[in-house]
């Protein structure tokens, strides 16, 4: 009776493990930093590296352990593909360059022109990030590059670094997208950039080549793509893609 037990139990044990379902990979998503806050909302489940664009399509290059790469433009995920080191990148979103100034505004800066003031203490990002090169874009699109960028005082690795420095009262404008502005709307308030002057910006996506996930990272592209994770881009100030 004893032994009679004991096999039906063991083969309830086996029954159920052989019916759990298989475990869905947790992916490393390699993303700009811009996307710091909505990314988790439309998949909370992933384990994420947020950075400035091109840092991190070098570390991909270098061989770091990336499933999906997602860029603040189209440029370094295509540079990943031509090298067979990504699959092809397809634009997910947009957004538009601004100018974030300190809430109380001491510098009295009311419009990109005004930039060129002697004593402006602008921050940037660095060459090769997106932001950064979409911000010389905008300033030679608006024959402004030799009045302006004298007024530099540094050049920052990533959109949110350019973002906490006017923040903090550390510089009097800095150029960040619109969503990031809207990020931290109770410390900074922004100047628009006239439409005629802002340069394309697009985001791309991609599956890493050496991602050994890649399966479930085709899924979470399919989840940034979908109508939900759409909705949860627009609902954060990004603008919608165009086919």
């Amino acid at each position: 009776m004893r032994r009679a037990l004991l096999i039906v139990v063991a083969v309830a044990a086996v029954t159920a493990g052989s019916a759990a379902p298989a475990q869905k990979a947790q992916l490393t998503i390699y993303a700009a930093a811009s996307l710091t806050n909505v990314f988790p909302q439309i998949d909370k489940g992933q384990r994420y590296s947020f950075g400035g664009s091109n840092t991190l399509a070098a570390q991909i290059q270098q061989g770091a352990p990336a499933d999906v790469f997602a860029s603040a433009n189209m440029t370094l995920p295509a540079g990943l593909y031509a090298k067979k080191l990504c699959s092809k990148p397809v634009v997910f979103t947009r957004n538009t360059l601004v100018i974030a100034v300190p809430k109380a505004n001491p510098a009295k800066l009311r419009s990109v022109y005004d930039l060129a003031h002697k004593g402006v203490k602008l921050v940037i990002a660095g060459p090769g990030v997106p932001v950064g090169s979409y911000t010389l874009q905008m300033l030679k699109n608006m024959n402004l590059s030799a009045k302006v960028l004298p007024n530099v005082v540094s050049r920052e690795t990533d959109v949110r670094e350019v973002l906490a420095k006017v923040a903090l009262g550390e510089a009097d404008a800095g150029f960040v997208y619109a969503t990031d502005a809207k990020v931290d709307a109770g410390k900074v308030k922004v100047l628009k950039v006239p439409a005629w002057a802002q340069p394309k910006v697009q985001y791309g996506i991609c599956v890493v080549s050496s991602s050994t996930h890649k399966a479930d990272a085709r899924k979470f592209i399919n989840k940034v793509m979908s109508k939900t994770g759409q909705a949860k881009l627009r609902a954060a100030g990004f603008l919608p893609r165009k086919k």
